[in-house]
């Protein structure tokens, strides 16, 4: 082949790869159960992605303006989203549930059923969303108190956590809606909505805690206002999307029934995915309390090195994300092949992407720590941190990828089982050993990361060969 076929094809490859990139941003019509894997991938991915780019810029901005308030504020933000992190868990786990299903039921060629199982999902998380909403924006005074915040935190700033808590059934929509889109083939309206919703946040963020122009003056209290604000016209949004827009999910009004066995088979899916989710939580209290021992400089600077670290996962995330939806597809298909193959192929760019991220966290992470903060001990803490554990991202690559393979599949309890055994009766106990016993102090805590990572990974691989996964009914 002459140099000027080699230049065409070329050429011809990358207008093909940017008019795949257009089409993800903008919406597929793609079957995901036919043609090639890899645009599949890119398809579902690149959304994915975005989506989750455009929710750390959120999170960052959001402590950026709050930071402004003092430390009360922040600490008011923190002990606050300590208690949001288990709406976080149910809303992953129905979320995680809602894919498994309505996924299957697309690839099964059942567009009503799975309109169907989206309305009961919806319902799911509305009921559970009022449970937790009345009595956390009722008590919230004696939630934080509780949860040991000052006097005058309770006193002054108790409202912050009240709106938090009392609108949690934006969160809850939001992640359920965006899982049916996802689940659906719809990666790129699920990547809008949230940026819909992020972008009226940042934008009422600074008007309503500073009160600026013709806005309240409504001090950390504002931030909740905003973010409610912001995530409750997204739901809007998706309710337009879902019940007027003709997109692969529709919803009418023969939909609106309560279907009990539906609901009792999402909430047992979804156990499975909360477990997965709180398992992580604690295990996180648990190294931060070994770590406490040596210090708060320290404890700090594994903070920081786990802030930087989990914004370079995001990435990573929404691959993983598209994993899921394949497998529960291509089941539903009776394409059994195809799902495994799109897990290899998934897993492959997912190792390769961290490959490279985890080379430049190993070389220069001091450059990333002391963005955040110019504490020499505290950046010498975080370098460790953050080098030892980004040795851990091409194993941890592939296991995020099957881990959501299995939960695509319908299949969430083997994920728990596997989380449990690799972070409560290894990663716990072997951080210990190690920083205490072995006096390798936090270094021995960096290590037990790595290594429960790496064995999580290694048994889910086994786990996965053996194929069970794909003959799961949801």
């Amino acid at each position: 082949m002459n140099s000027e076929n080699i230049s065409t094809n070329r050429n011809t490859g990358l207008k093909s790869f940017f008019r795949d990139v257009k089409e993800a941003v903008s919406g597929t019509d793609q079957d995901f159960t036919e043609g090639k894997l890899s645009r599949a991938i890119l398809l579902l991915s690149i959304p994915a992605v975005l989506e989750m780019v455009m929710e750390s810029v959120f999170v960052i901005v959001d402590i950026y303006f709050v930071s402004k308030l003092g430390a009360n504020a922040v600490a008011t933000v923190g002990i606050t989203e300590s208690m949001v992190t288990i709406i976080y868990a149910i809303a992953i786990g129905l979320g995680t549930a809602t894919t498994s299903m309505v996924s299957r039921r697309i690839g099964e060629k059942k567009p009503e059923e799975a309109s169907k199982t989206a309305l009961q999902a919806i319902l799911t998380g509305v009921l559970i969303s009022i449970l937790i909403g009345l009595p956390g924006a009722l008590l919230s005074r004696n939630l934080l108190d509780l949860m040991g915040a000052s006097k005058d935190i309770v006193e002054r700033m108790s409202g912050y956590t009240s709106v938090m808590l009392g609108c949690n059934i934006v969160i809850m929509m939001l992640f359920i809606i965006n899982a049916i889109f996802r689940s659906a083939g719809d990666a790129a309206v699920a990547m809008k909505v949230l940026w819909i919703g992020n972008i009226i946040n940042i934008a009422l963020d600074p008007c309503l805690i500073f009160g600026l122009g013709p806005f309240p003056q409504m001090g950390v209290t504002g931030a909740a206002v905003a973010t409610s604000i912001g995530r409750g016209t997204a739901v809007l949004f998706q309710y337009y999307l879902l019940f007027i827009a003709k997109k692969r999910i529709h919803l009418s009004v023969k939909h609106l029934s309560v279907d009990l066995k539906i609901m009792i088979r999402l909430l047992k899916l979804s156990i499975g995915s909360i477990g997965q989710n709180l398992i992580g939580t604690t295990s996180w209290i648990a190294l931060v309390r070994i770590l406490s021992i040596f210090g708060s400089e320290v404890v700090a600077g594994y903070t920081i090195a786990l802030r930087i670290i989990g914004f370079t996962l995001l990435p990573s995330w929404g691959i993983s994300n598209a994993a899921s939806t394949l497998v529960g597809q291509n089941l539903g298909a009776k394409k059994p092949e195809r799902a495994e193959r799109s897990v290899w192929v998934t897993g492959w760019i997912n190792m390769i992407l961290l490959g490279v991220i985890s080379l430049v966290l190993i070389l220069f992470p001091e450059i990333f720590i002391k963005i955040f903060i110019d504490n020499e001990n505290v950046i010498k803490a975080g370098v460790l941190g953050l080098r030892i554990v980004s040795i851990g991202f091409v194993a941890y690559g592939l296991g995020m990828v099957l881990v959501n393979s299995f939960n695509g599949a319908g299949d969430t309890s083997t994920p728990l089982k596997i989380n449990i055994f690799a972070f409560w009766l290894v990663e716990i106990p072997l951080a210990w050993l190690l920083a205490i016993k072995a006096g390798l102090n936090e270094e021995g805590v960096f290590i037990a990361i790595v290594a429960a990572e790496s064995l999580m990974t290694f048994i889910a691989w086994l786990v996965f060969r053996k194929g069970k996964w794909k003959l799961k009914e949801v």
